[in-house]
């Protein structure tokens, strides 16, 4: 038995209302007289009831059909003001953007970012959870999130917002000074490493190296582990281990000199910060503006 589609019928109901006749309601959508006789006679057998009164000169409301247009009238503009909303949407981007992010993408991307872009967008309002963690961001409601490319998955697409960064060992120029400089990564067993545990599966990050072409991983002794890569920064800073960490997260100890690397011989593919969204969020207003909004800022970020 064929499927019926409770709508089958309203909008030719209403256009011939609307226009007075079945032939001036025919040419408004494009068929013929025939089409909307049919199309109405078939709603007025699934109601059980006529609607109209149809003479050669003009079509009248039955009481049933009064009845019911003062029913369907209202929701059927209703249906229309929130197409002619939601169509808008395409013109002005609108609506609350919810962000996931690493605490470092916050820093490093949504904090130079936001302020211009919600300037430039009156009407966007962004919802920002901080979380290391990789949640479920279409589960948990998310429109996009940023995070470092090696814990994005696979199905998601994907937009570099940040320059690419190394992987890199640190440590203190004191540290260096009293122990020495590991040559390999095999020399990490004979060194005090600081560790860090992930967050999501509490597991120990394993340090990843690359030689001759091959991935090389290591899991260091220490004495200090934690979920905290800034505090695991911090340690290596006061001379108390080596740390593995991005080039961009330790990029202002480097810098001045706090920290220096090694092992560099060995770092592995650099790396970069992505937004990350499901394919079913591409064509959003809102989306579509930040990613270029971020992909702006990438490109005038002054070098450090």
């Amino acid at each position: 038995m064929a499927r019926t589609d409770i709508f089958d019928g309203i909008s030719e109901f209403l256009t011939v209302i609307k226009r007075g006749s079945f032939r001036a309601a025919a040419r408004e959508l494009g068929v013929t007289p025939g089409a909307i006789s049919q199309a109405v006679q078939t709603l007025e057998r699934r109601i059980g009831l006529p609607l109209l009164h149809r003479t050669t000169r003009r079509v009248a409301l039955t009481e049933a059909g009064e009845r019911f247009l003062a029913e369907v009238r209202p929701a059927a503009d209703a249906i229309a003001g929130s197409l002619d909303a939601l169509a808008s949407l395409s013109a002005r981007p609108s609506g609350t953007l919810r962000l996931l992010v690493h605490h470092v993408a916050a820093r490093e991307v949504l904090a130079p970012v936001l302020p211009a872009f919600l300037a430039a967008h009156p009407d966007i309002a962004v919802d920002v959870i901080t979380d290391s963690k990789r949640h479920d961001l279409v589960g948990g409601g998310f429109d996009a999130g940023i995070r470092i490319g090696e814990f994005i998955d696979q199905d998601m697409l994907t937009v570099r917002v940040s320059p690419p960064f190394s992987w890199v060992v640190v440590g203190a120029p004191a540290y260096f000074a009293a122990h020495g400089r590991p040559e390999t990564p095999e020399d990490l067993a004979r060194h005090t490493c600081l560790r860090f545990r992930l967050p999501d599966t509490g597991d120990l990050y394993r340090w990843e190296f690359e030689r001759d072409g091959i991935a090389v991983t290591i899991n260091p002794p220490g004495q200090i582990t934690s979920d905290d890569s800034a505090l695991l920064r911090a340690m290596a800073v006061a001379g108390l281990g080596l740390s593995y960490s991005s080039s961009q997260n330790a990029r202002r100890e480097l810098a001045d000199g706090r920290l220096e690397t090694c092992l560099d011989a060995f770092a592995p593919a650099r790396d970069a910060l992505y937004l990350y969204y499901p394919r079913s969020s591409r064509l959003q207003p809102k989306l579509r503006v930040f990613i270029d909004a971020c992909l702006r800022r990438m490109h005038e970020r002054p070098r450090d």
